[in-house]
């Protein structure tokens, strides 16, 4: 089976190293890059992200990644901060973010703690094939923000932390995840899995 060929990008502020072993062990070929011509060649593009928004757009700006990931054809996968860049603003710090969905980031509401850390159940809307078989997900959360979209219909999993908030989305080529799928288990794992096999799908059909 052809091993698609995935690009995670190095912004400054990414769990690069977890993140690339699980999409390895789970089919694909990892190239770690900082710059946008790395993206080259390449199937898909992992966007993860830790800390604040605004550190993570720095880095993004930085590096030259800014416009790039709004223009390619590949399957994007935002994982956490990775997730929440991708839409307009976030209340964490004023950043302006990518713009690739619309919406903003906000502070999770009634939250018995923050940041909201450890397992906790998915609610599916089956909005996404990344979850296909998978019943009952539960994944490794790390946050204290979530996005609130200005599109309900983009919405592929809720989680509950005091109250519901938003834990994956798609539009089309561009998905984002709040968990870590990294840190997830064998769950984890199938849902990159899911994605990785976008990638090669979408390889096989350009």
């Amino acid at each position: 089976m052809t091993r698609p060929r995935i690009a995670v990008v190095d912004h400054g502020a990414g769990n690069l190293v977890s993140i690339s072993q699980a999409l390895e062990r789970v089919g694909a070929g990892v190239s770690v890059v900082d710059t946008p011509d790395g993206l080259a060649g390449t199937d898909g593009v992992v966007l993860p992200g830790v800390g604040s928004t605004g550190a993570v757009m720095d880095g993004i700006r930085r590096h030259g990644f800014a416009a790039v990931l709004g223009e390619t054809d590949r399957p994007l996968l935002g994982i956490c901060v990775g997730m929440q860049v991708l839409f307009e603003t976030s209340e964490e710090d004023g950043a302006s973010c990518l713009g690739l969905l619309e919406g903003t980031v906000r502070r999770l509401e009634d939250a018995p703690k923050l940041p909201h850390i450890g397992w906790n159940d998915l609610q599916l809307t089956g909005r996404s094939d990344l979850y296909a078989g998978i019943a009952d997900p539960v994944v490794y959360f790390v946050h204290s923000y979530a996005p609130v979209p200005a599109d309900p219909d983009v919405v592929t999993a809720f989680c509950e932390h005091g109250s519901r908030f938003v834990a994956g989305v798609r539009s089309g080529r561009v998905e984002g995840i709040q968990f870590h799928p990294e840190r997830s288990g064998p769950t984890g794992l199938r849902i990159l899995a899911r994605f990785v096999d976008r990638c090669r799908e979408a390889a096989r059909v350009a």
